[in-house]
C-alpha cells in the first residue's frame, strides 16, 4: 500500500499563509524549505502574504529567487487565513497538498511526519494533532480546557472524530480538495473545521491525525 500511495504521488505542495510576519517570515520559510528539500518526493513552497501591510511580502519574494521551488504570491487587502489558503491551493500542481502556519511555534520537521502517516494509512486527510498521544506540545492548563471544550463541541456538531481540528497543519488529496473547496464558505479561522466537516460529509473518511512538536 505504501508503495501504492509513493508511486501515486509525484508532488508535494505546501501552502504557507502569512500575515503581518515581516520578523519571521525568512526564517520559517527556510526552515520548512529545509524539511522539503529533504523529503523523498518532489516538492513545491508557496508563501502567501494575505494581505501586503508590511514587509512580509518583500522579504518571502527576496528570499525566494535564492531558494528552489519556492513561489510567493499575495494580494493588497487582508481576507483571512481561509482565503489565503484557497488562493496557494488554486497556484499549486501537488497530488497532495498541505498547509502550514507561518509564525506558529510548529516545528516543521511535523510536515515529514504527517506525510509518513499519510502512507501508512493511506488516508484522504491527515491532520496535525495537539492532542495524538506522542505529540511533545507545551501550553497553559487554561488552553487545554478551552481546546477540549471545543473539540467536543466539534464532534457534537459534525460527528468529526478528530481530537483536534485547529493546529496548522494538516494534508490533503488533491481530489478532495476538488470536491470539497467549491463547497466553502468561511474565509478565516473556522476554515479548519469547515473543510473537515465538508469533506466527511462528503464521504471521504480516511481523516487520520498524526503528532506534533
Amino acid at each position: 500500500m505504501i508503495r501504492e500511495v509513493q508511486k501515486k504521488t509525484s508532488l508535494i505542495s505546501i501552502i504557507v499563509p502569512a500575515f503581518n510576519q515581516e520578523k519571521t517570515i525568512v526564517h520559517d520559510l527556510k526552515k520548512i524549505h529545509q524539511v522539503l528539500e529533504n523529503l523523498r518526493y518532489r516538492s513545491e513552497l508557496i508563501c502567501v502574504v494575505d494581505g501586503i501591510l508590511d514587509r512580509t511580502f518583500e522579504k518571502a519574494a527576496k528570499l525566494a529567487k535564492k531558494l528552489p521551488h519556492v513561489k510567493v504570491v499575495g494580494y493588497e487587502k487582508n481576507k483571512g487565513k481561509g482565503y489565503a489558503i484557497r488562493y496557494g491551493i488554486a497556484e499549486s500542481k501537488g497530488d497532495i497538498v498541505g498547509f502550514i502556519d507561518a509564525g506558529m511555534d510548529l516545528n516543521p520537521n511535523g510536515l515529514s511526519m504527517l506525510l509518513e502517516h499519510f502512507e501508512w494509512y493511506n488516508a484522504d486527510i491527515i491532520v496535525g494533532s495537539k492532542r495524538h498521544p506522542v505529540s511533545k506540545v507545551i501550553y497553559p492548563w487554561q488552553r487545554r480546557i478551552l481546546s477540549l471544550g471545543y473539540q467536543i463541541m466539534v464532534r457534537l456538531l459534525f460527528g468529526l472524530r478528530v481530537r483536534d481540528t485547529q493546529v496548522g497543519m494538516k494534508f490533503f488529496r488533491r481530489e478532495v480538495l476538488k470536491k470539497v473547496l467549491p463547497r466553502l464558505l468561511v474565509k478565516e479561522y473556522a476554515f479548519d473545521v469547515e473543510m473537515l466537516a465538508v469533506s466527511k460529509y462528503l464521504g471521504f473518511n480516511r481523516i487520520f491525525e498524526a503528532p506534533v512538536d
